[in-house]
């Protein structure tokens, strides 16, 4: 039986409400942080955190924005996310925070965090390993992967999985290139895959807008979240 929940945490006078979904099994799960989209916490990452406490894990939708908080329009959208573009230390402070909330969390294994995001998502996955928190694993789905400027010279142990859309035009070749050499100096167990003929938001099934280069792709959906799957099983099994 699945259990959800909304988990209401603060942060900096922003009340902020996560999603929470786990199997009710009386013991504690690896936990799998989920971030969201441009558009806010919204049924999408709510949907996965359900889909991922039937696999077994331990769920937490974040919430960057606020509690009801939600773009609705590119303009919306935009104007949520940038403030956080601008000042990626704040993201990672809030990021930092949903991860502390989440490990207080009773079925949550504290020592056992993945973290993983969806385009903006992905990004905030991505700056919270930079940080050097204590995490098994990050894995992006066609997250922004411009590098921050106050994180030079982290390290870390997590493994990274990234998930990349070869003509997403909101990451460019050099974007990849740069976060390769950012994780290989940063002596992270890393991986990338790169899906041949896809656009950002290819895990979005409402995405379907080639202009602005955002269109859903059934085929790098299943063989992304096949990979997740495969990642997470092999970190489960990790001694």
């Amino acid at each position: 039986m699945i259990k959800t929940e909304l988990i209401e945490y603060h942060h900096k006078g922003t009340v902020l409400e996560g999603f929470f979904a786990s199997a009710d099994t009386g013991e504690s799960q690896t936990a799998v942080l989920i971030c969201h989209p441009w558009a806010g916490r919204n049924q999408f990452v709510c949907d996965k955190a359900v889909e991922l406490a039937e696999m077994g894990y331990a769920a937490f939708a974040v919430d960057m924005y606020g509690k009801g908080v939600l773009g609705v329009s590119i303009e919306e959208n935009r104007g949520l996310m940038q403030p956080f573009m601008d000042d990626r230390a704040l993201l990672q402070r809030r990021m930092i925070v949903a991860l502390e909330t989440a490990r207080c969390l009773e079925q949550v294994d504290s020592q056992r965090i993945v973290v993983i995001g969806y385009c903006f998502g992905g990004l905030c996955a991505l700056d919270l390993v930079r940080t050097g928190v204590d995490l098994q694993g990050v894995v992006s789905f066609h997250g922004l992967l411009a590098i921050p400027d106050n994180t030079q010279g982290f390290t870390t142990k997590a493994k990274v999985l990234v998930l990349h859309g070869h003509d997403d035009p909101m990451a460019s070749s050099e974007d990849v290139l740069a976060l390769q050499n950012e994780l290989t100096e940063a002596g992270a167990d890393w991986q990338m895959h790169i899906y041949g003929n896809t656009m950002h938001a290819f895990t979005n099934p409402e995405a379907s807008d080639p202009g602005f280069g955002t269109v859903y792709n059934q085929r790098a959906d299943d063989q992304s979240w096949k990979s997740l799957q495969n990642f997470l099983d092999a970190l489960i099994h990790t001694v």
